[in-house]
């Protein structure tokens, strides 16, 4: 891949007017980029800093919570294909929603979840989504995850992006170390009873 091949993709992306775009914060945005890939009617997804009000941060300054930026994951999908509720059933998922300092293993503000909406109805399908997990008796805490209007979204650093591929033993071992991977596999028990 070239040095700037995913900033001309997100680029043309964001022209096509066959796709829809979503755009979540769920920790750590290595593990939340594959999971919306391997789906049927997601063109493709992206990571990045969302939310905050510094322009073009970087990773260190996220990192090391200089900004107000959250790692998060933009996805393309075609609406014909996929509906956005399936994208959320997606990142319900992927995400500890009743944590409020972080995600599994990483902590900070930058790694809380949050719901960033891009119109009325991903607003009302969001909330809803969240009432019903949240009166689902999956967790005995509340759900805490944020749904945000969306403000911006900057892409991260090449090197994040498909992390989860370039560099796949690494990325198994941070999801199985994190404690991710263990509550992905509990939470799909749960959500096929």
């Amino acid at each position: 891949m070239q040095e700037n091949s995913t900033e001309q993709l997100y680029q043309q992306l964001q022209q096509r007017d066959d796709l829809k775009v979503a755009t979540f914060a769920g920790g750590c945005f290595w593990c939340m980029e594959g999971p919306f890939e391997e789906l049927d009617g997601v063109e493709t997804a992206v990571v990045g800093y969302a939310g905050g009000d510094e322009e073009n941060p970087t990773y260190e300054q996220v990192a090391h919570g200089e900004t107000d930026h959250r790692e998060a994951v933009q996805v393309f999908y075609d609406p014909r294909e996929i509906d956005y509720e399936e994208l959320l059933e997606t990142y319900w998922l992927q995400v500890d929603p009743t944590d409020q300092g972080g995600q599994f293993a990483d902590r900070g503000g930058h790694y809380t979840t949050a719901i960033f909406y891009h119109d009325e109805q991903q607003k009302k399908a969001a909330a809803k989504a969240k009432k019903q997990l949240d009166e689902s008796g999956r967790y005995e805490e509340p759900v805490v995850t944020e749904i945000l209007p969306f403000k911006n979204f900057y892409l991260a650093e090449e090197y994040h992006q498909d992390y989860y591929r370039k560099n796949y033993v690494h990325y198994q071992m941070y999801k199985e170390g994190s404690g991710r991977a263990k509550h992905v596999r509990e939470n799909k028990k749960f959500s096929e009873r």
